[in-house]
């Protein structure tokens, strides 16, 4: 009973406990954990863990389990990032671009940016031949496309998937 009133308490004031913040962390960590390994890590009962999972998911800081892939093994090993301006910034504009960007499997991000440009990409390719493809066939076409400004990546140096887990 203790544990569902603490549950209700940190859903009114939106904050996130120890333990909640130990359990993003481990399913960040290893996202196929089972739930008796993720109690015994966070020193809870099965149940109370599930619970605690279950709570998380439902306010919406857990959502969309998936298997990372190696781009590289995957045939694209290069990053490109690209900066698109569009001709207006009109709202309908910017529903249209958006719309069909989200649609490109290559278009792994999009990001609507201040600055210099609307958006910035990033883009994976096998290679500069098929980044070639992707802008001509594609990039170039999407609605309301004036720039197009692309950069290769030499390197990754740094490639995170957990986000750091602190109060809001």
């Amino acid at each position: 009973m203790q544990e569902s009133a603490n549950f209700s308490r940190r859903d009114q004031i939106g904050q996130l406990d120890r333990i909640d913040r130990l359990i993003l962390h481990l399913l960040q960590v290893d996202g196929r954990l089972s739930n008796a390994r993720l109690a015994a890590q966070v020193n809870l009962s099965e149940s109370a863990c599930s619970r605690r999972v279950a709570a998380l998911e439902q306010r919406g800081y857990l959502h969309d389990y998936v298997g990372l892939v190696d781009q590289a093994m995957a045939g694209y090993p290069d990053n490109v990032f690209v900066r698109i301006t569009l001709h207006s910034q009109q709202q309908a504009d910017l529903a249209a671009f958006e719309a069909e960007a989200a649609q490109l499997p290559e278009v792994m991000e999009c990001y609507l940016m201040s600055g210099d440009a609307d958006y910035l990409l990033r883009v994976i390719v096998a290679d500069a031949r098929d980044y070639e493809r992707v802008h001509s066939q594609f990039l170039t076409r999407l609605p309301g496309v004036a720039r197009v400004h692309s950069s290769f990546a030499l390197r990754t140096v740094a490639k995170k998937t957990e986000v750091p887990i602190r109060n809001p």
